[in-house]
Order: C-alpha cells, then structure tokens, then sequence
C-alpha cells in the first residue's frame, strides 16, 4: 500500500521540506488554511517524489472541526503513516503584552490547537496500530524568556503535553519524534537579527528525517543546544531575564 504522509500545517517551510524528504513514492497530503494557495508547496513534493498529492482545507483554531477532518483523512486515504505537525504563530510579544486577546491567540494556536489535535491523532494512530507522529516544539519553550515569553510559555506546555503523550504511546506502535528548533531563518522570522545556533527549514527537516529513521523520541537543532540548555536552565534569573531573546 501507498504510505500516507500528511502535513498539518501544509504552508511550514519545514513541514513541507520534511514531507519532501518522505514524498517518494507516498501519497502527501498538505492541509492548511486557503489550500487553493498551495501551488509552490504541492509543486515542491511532486518534483521530490510523490505518487500523489492532495490539498485539504485545515483550520487548527477550528477546535470542533479537527475531530471529522481527521476521521474524513482516515475514510479517505486509510492508514495514516506519518503526520507532521507544524502549525503555528510566532505572534507579535510587544502586542501580547498589552493586548491579552492576541496573547491568548498565540495560545491557542501553539498549544490549546496542538493538544487537540495531537489527542485525536493519538487514537486515530493506537486504532491503526502505528504510525508516525512529528512535533515541533522549540528551544523557547525550554526555559522562557522575558522577551518572548507568551510563545516560549505555549512552547512549554507543548514540549510536556507532547513529552507525556510520548510516553503514553510507548508500547502502542505510535511513535511520536519532539523536535526542539532553535532560532529558524525563515518567513516567520523574517526581519529578525538570527540568533547564536541558528538553522534553517531544509537543515530542522534533516534533522527531524534522519531522527525519524533512527528511531529516536526527541531531537534538538542544532544538537549542541541541548548542552547550552542543560546549563543554561541553572543560570540566575537577574542574568535570565536580560537575555534579548
């Protein structure tokens, strides 16, 4: 049978360069918001390899929505193999700060939508027996910073929602892989001075497919952020909270 590689988040520069690398001869479906506007991304997994690619129109606010369009995916194509999670908003920290609608937006988005979905996926996956399930969280989230406090604080709660649901799979044949990215040079961080140990979206899809066939739960990118932050978690919080980002 064909494997099915679906791409929650089918506009993420590393959701789409992850399905590229997984598209030979699978069929991949990218699902975002304004699918008609996916020309680049279907033309990009086509060129890679696909046997099939297909567009669905996907709102993750849509809380109540998730549950019959991810039941639909399964009617439709079967199994689902592999399914990357990579939606999501960088939002603006200065407009959080004094406008609580749009921090609560931030949110939504990077973790309230994020445990949904990932909670129905979870039966979706135990019910098939297997499957694959990527997740990006981020070097924010490993200890929040004064400056970007609102997402590293969504990134938080998502790295342990998606660390317990790990663990909760053990055993079921779902395997979930948390990637933890550090400062991305891509769109959503278009205009940014890039940060020490930057990537970009071809060198975290590496990372996440060459994690992916190892077998491994977590990868961080690049690797040596995982030793920064080790220590990096004990520095003083009146150093902490002078950090620019």
């Amino acid at each position: 049978m064909t494997r099915t590689v679906v791409v929650l988040g089918g506009r993420s520069e590393i959701g789409v360069a992850v399905a590229t690398r997984l598209a030979k001869g699978a069929t991949v479906v990218l699902a975002a918001r304004r699918s008609h506007d996916l020309d680049a991304e279907e033309a990009a997994v086509r060129a890679a390899g696909a046997a099939d690619v297909h567009r669905a129109e996907f709102d993750a606010d849509d809380l109540a929505a998730q549950r019959p369009f991810l039941d639909g995916l399964v009617g439709r194509f079967g199994r689902l193999d592999t399914v990357i999670v990579a939606f999501g908003i960088l939002g603006d920290q200065a407009r959080a700060e004094r406008d609580a609608d749009h921090a609560v937006a931030i949110v939504h988005t990077d973790y309230v939508a994020h445990v949904a979905v990932l909670t129905h996926l979870a039966r979706i996956m135990r019910a098939q027996g297997g499957g694959d399930l990527v997740v990006y969280s981020s070097v924010a989230g490993a200890r929040v910073r004064r400056a970007n406090y609102v997402y590293g604080s969504a990134k938080a709660g998502l790295d342990g929602f998606a660390s317990g649901l790990a663990d909760a799979l053990h055993g079921s044949g779902v395997r979930l892989l948390l990637v933890r990215p550090g400062f991305v040079i891509g769109r959503m961080t278009a205009g940014m001075t890039p940060a020490p140990f930057s990537s970009t979206p071809s060198q975290v899809a590496d990372a996440t497919v060459a994690a992916l066939r190892k077998g491994r739960d977590e990868v961080w990118v690049p690797g040596v952020l995982r030793l920064i932050f080790a220590v990096a978690k004990h520095a003083p919080r009146a150093l902490w909270r002078r950090l620019p980002r």
